[in-house]
């Protein structure tokens, strides 16, 4: 009688076998039973867990090349030195789950029936085991292999995973496997979900994948898959070293020729692919990554360059898809959900559709009704392209569409920011407000001197002009003088004034586009409210004019009071284009690009450190492709509906090149060193808020410091040794690419962070996760719900505040209004930034979230403390999920509590999908 054990498998309960001769299985009674039979024979699986079997007895299978002196017994492929099986052997089986993909066209379903032929007669899948202990003779990992057998296996309980199964016989001294290598035979890719190996003593070992295999036909070379077991370099078990070394070296290749659909290779290049001096000289651009414009490095493509511009590379258009490494594209389901199919919609549909409407009549609001009706009434779409939108249930969650005859009606969602108070926008305190919990929370800074004083041109502002200002500025102050309010620590500034002086004659060439350098002073007062009380306008010097800074207040009467609201307009529109261009793109998605490509490169799948940052590498390369390819590039939506047009990344290099730094983007450094905290140690993060109240910093510190709890313990459990960060060559690898080739134009800066102990790595990957999690979902998922009302937050303005000596003043004192709606966005302009705010601000059905671990991930490490470690990560954000709440009910909170005020939720944990304004995704993944 032979020893039977249950064991755990992800789809239904199975048995594995322990020791026994060469033997098959049958299915009888819910149980596998044993019976010697004849070597050679064909194995036939009858309906249970496994739903076909991958017989090995046929020697014509063997791979050519390979491993020639390889030796075939009792139908298992062993390596020479490896056959003991004279003396017997351990039985052990091979569960393979495989996904098919969720709709085929016809010819698919075809070639799925002859891909199910292919497996029958043993041509499909080959699998080799590869042991962690050498084999002395060869001096290498002691090897067995099989291949796929068998016919029309049938479903599991989700119809499109199939599971097959590898019979093996090992020697006794064969060790446990640590490595499968993975040979896919047929003609296109296959999605290995995972491999379970049953009947070693340990236990069913997992080999997670979640990963394309591509066909021999494309690569000749096996597919390394590793177990769930997380080593340091020095850790490696002997018979798998050199296929961890191996695995890298793939995933590097060799920096030539044009990237193929299947490659999963990660390298290194300058955004040199924005423009299309091809097409029109008019979209050529700049590349980015050089000395006079710096940038971080993108992913490699190996395109052709340019016929105009030999340093541009040749642009690939939509609809056809940008190179990203294989693993990195949208999973299925995430296409048909969300991602590709909402925002490839959008912008091959849904925008054309829009354009082709408004064109014809590309016309300003004439008044504020002509907004509410996006909300109330919508506008009719009359595109015929539209019918793939109205196909796709997922699209357009918030963003309405009701069918009529021949027409689509598109109707917007109320943003939050009206849906409570629709005149909330109006208020200086809601202006405010938005500084510190809006979707830009992350410019306001402490004031020490008073710049809008001290920088007055004094041919444009002499001393009584100067006097009168500061006067103004003391009314608002409740009577304080400006050096008290200073030193109390009373007044903050949103500047944006030195970044984008430099650009602004040129953004002011361009047609309908007219903007101001800003900075804007705040004072919180002895009710811990902020108020805006001074904006300074600026324009530079030209050879027909000296330059200009104007000063604006409040003030009471009705011209003034208008005069402000286009102020403040102007002050949105700036500080919409740095969010978008800086603190959006550049820090987040642009930033993130190379440490995930630095992380495949250097560190491998088997790393602790691979393992923990791999879920925030999610669908980053893939949305950062998709935003080169119709957002951020020349005449893309971005150029096209933002205040510094054609200069846009110009302005995200510049401020790459002045203000970005590695060690400032942990969340206390940034409060600190904009002066919105002050070091303490006896606070949990180390700093004390100057504004109590400031939602985005409150909430932000509760998640900062659940994920540096959790990164320090996780550390601590792998680098249990002093020199162990120094001595590990992997992550000293990564952490020089990502400052050398990741970050070349600042890899001499000297604030770069050091590698050396456990501190400095805890610290590193703490700023990462944070990255690519909390910050990105503050300055994200926003997006709709404040700029979804364009007089709140326009992305850019077509006019100048009127002078009195000018012909439009006189217009403007008669119709206000009318001046205020035409300087905003067009009708065309406001609807095309909507229709992006909405999707890029919508979560998809399947995000995954901070804290959670994807069902597909399930086995994704085989260590019992780090699992007991994430648990306890979890827990505590659902504590902070509970905390935030508490805060937004707390009355003291004016800035997330009161009549009309929305609660701010960003940076709550988990959310349901659609636009909600809340949740943190693990990654950037959109």
């Amino acid at each position: 009688m032979y020893a039977v054990k249950q064991v755990y498998s992800p789809f239904k309960p199975e048995l594995t076998f322990r020791r026994s001769t060469a033997a098959s299985r049958t299915w009888k009674h819910g149980f596998f039973w044993q019976t010697r039979v004849p070597s050679g024979s064909k194995v036939i699986c009858t309906p249970g867990s496994i739903r076909a079997v991958i017989s090995n007895d046929d020697k014509a299978l063997e791979q050519p090349n390979k491993e020639t002196d390889n030796k075939e017994v009792n139908g298992t492929v062993l390596s020479s030195t490896s056959d003991k099986l004279g003396r017997g052997g351990i039985d052990v089986r091979a569960v393979i789950t495989i996904r098919k993909k969720m709709k085929e066209k016809i010819n698919e379903k075809i070639e799925d029936q002859w891909e199910y032929f292919i497996n029958g007669i043993g041509r499909g899948i080959s699998i080799q085991l590869v042991s962690e202990e050498i084999d002395p003779e060869t001096n290498s990992g002691k090897s067995v292999r099989a291949f796929v057998r068998g016919w029309l296996p049938k479903p599991s309980n989700n119809e499109r995973i199939f599971e097959y199964a590898a019979d093996f016989t090992v020697p006794f001294d064969f060790g446990n496997p640590g490595a499968i290598l993975v040979s896919n035979l047929h003609g296109k890719e296959v999605y290995l979900m995972e491999i379970v190996v049953h009947g070693f003593d340990e236990g069913p070992i997992f080999f997670p994948a979640n990963t394309w295999i591509h066909s021999c036909k494309d690569n000749p070379d096996d597919r390394i898959i590793f177990r769930n077991q997380a080593y340091l370099p020095s850790q490696t078990a002997p018979g798998i070293k050199d296929l961890r070394r191996e695995d890298l070296l793939s995933l590097r290749g060799n920096g030539k020729g044009k990237r193929k659909p299947h490659d999963r290779i990660y390298d290194y290049a300058l955004y040199n692919d924005l423009g299309n001096p091809d097409k029109d000289e008019e979209l050529a651009r700049p590349a980015l990554g050089c000395e006079k414009w710096p940038y971080p490095r993108r992913c490699r493509t190996g395109r052709s360059p340019t016929k105009k511009d030999p340093n541009c590379e040749t642009r690939v258009e939509k609809p056809h898809p940008v190179y990203v490494p294989r693993d990195e594209t949208f999973e299925e389901i995430k296409q048909n959900t969300f991602s590709t199919g909402r925002l490839k919609a959008l912008l091959h549909n849904l925008i054309p559709a829009i354009s082709a409407t408004l064109s014809s009549s590309d016309i300003p609001f004439t008044c504020f009704s002509d907004i509410d009706k996006l909300y109330n009434d919508g506008f009719v779409l009359k595109s015929d392209e539209l019918n793939e939108i109205a196909q796709n249930p997922f699209l357009g969650n918030l963003m309405k569409q009701v069918l009529s005859v021949g027409e689509r009606l598109l109707k917007y969602e109320t943003p939050i920011v009206i849906k409570r108070d629709r005149f909330a926008w109006l208020r200086d305190s809601e202006f405010a407000r938005q500084t510190l919990a809006g979707v830009n929370p992350v410019n306001i800074e402490i004031l020490k001197e008073f710049p809008i004083l001290s920088k007055l041109d004094p041919a444009v502002y002499g001393p009584p002009e100067s006097a009168l200002t500061k006067r103004l500025i003391e009314q608002e102050l409740n009577g304080m003088s400006v050096e008290k309010a200073t030193e109390e620590n009373r007044l903050f500034i949103v500047d944006h004034h030195d970044m984008l002086l430099p650009f602004m004659e040129k953004m002011n060439s361009l047609p309908g586009r007219k903007a101001y350098a800003s900075r804007t002073v705040f004072f919180h007062d002895r009710a811990n409210m902020l108020r805006p009380i001074a904006i300074e306008l600026s324009l530079p010097p030209s050879p027909s004019s000296p330059g200009e800074k104007r000063v604006y207040t409040h003030g009471h009467d009705a011209t003034t009071h208008w005069i402000w609201k286009l102020a403040k307009a102007h002050v949105c529109s700036n500080d919409a284009g740095v969010h978008q261009l800086v603190n959006h793109w550049l820090r987040t998605h642009a930033c993130m690009e190379t440490y995930i490509i630095a992380t495949h490169r250097q560190l491998s799948a088997m790393h602790p450190i691979y393992k923990l940052l791999h879920p925030h590498m999610r669908y980053t390369l893939e949305i950062n492709a998709i935003a080169r390819q119709s957002l951020i590039n020349g005449g893309g939506i971005i150029e096209n509906c933002f205040s510094p047009g054609k200069y846009s990344m110009e302005i995200s290099s510049a401020a790459y090149q002045n203000m970005w730094r590695f060690d400032m983007e942990a969340l206390p450094a940034d409060l600190v060193r904009r002066g919105m905290a002050v070091e303490d140690p006896s606070m949990p993060c180390g700093v004390r808020l100057v504004i109590e109240d400031y939602p985005y910093a409150s909430d932000g510190l509760l998640i900062w410091s659940a994920i540096k709890e959790y990164v320090e313990s996780y550390v601590d459990h792998f680098y249990s040794e002093p020199n162990f960060v120094k001595s590990d060559i992997e992550l000293q690898a990564w952490w020089d690419e990502i400052k050398n080739k990741g970050h070349f134009d600042k890899r001499n800066e000297p604030w770069w962070p050091k590698l050396n102990t456990k501190e400095d790595l805890s610290g590193i990957l703490t700023t990462i996760i944070w990255i690519a999690s909390g910050q990105h979902a503050a300055i994200n998922f926003g997006q709709y719900p404040f700029g979804g009302y364009v007089p709140n937050r326009p992305t850019l303005m077509r006019k100048l505040i009127p002078l009195e000596n000018e012909h439009d003043y006189e217009k403007f004192i008669r119709n206000p209004q009318l001046t205020f709606l035409s300087s905003l966005p067009t009708q065309l302009q406001a609807t095309k930034v909507m229709a992006t705010q909405d999707t890029l601000s919508t979560h998809s059905p399947d995000e995954e979230y901070l804290g959670q671990v994807s069902h597909l991930h399930g086995h994704w490490i085989n260590d019992h403390d780090i699992v007991e470690l994430f648990n306890r990560f979890s827990a505590r954000l659902e504590e902070i999920e509970g905390i935030i709440h508490l805060r937004n009910k707390d009355v003291r909170l004016k800035n997330r509590s009161g009549a009309g005020v929305p609660p701010y939720e960003l940076l709550l944990p988990t959310s349901g999908p659609g636009v909600t304004g809340r949740g943190i995704p693990n990654s950037i993944s959109i």
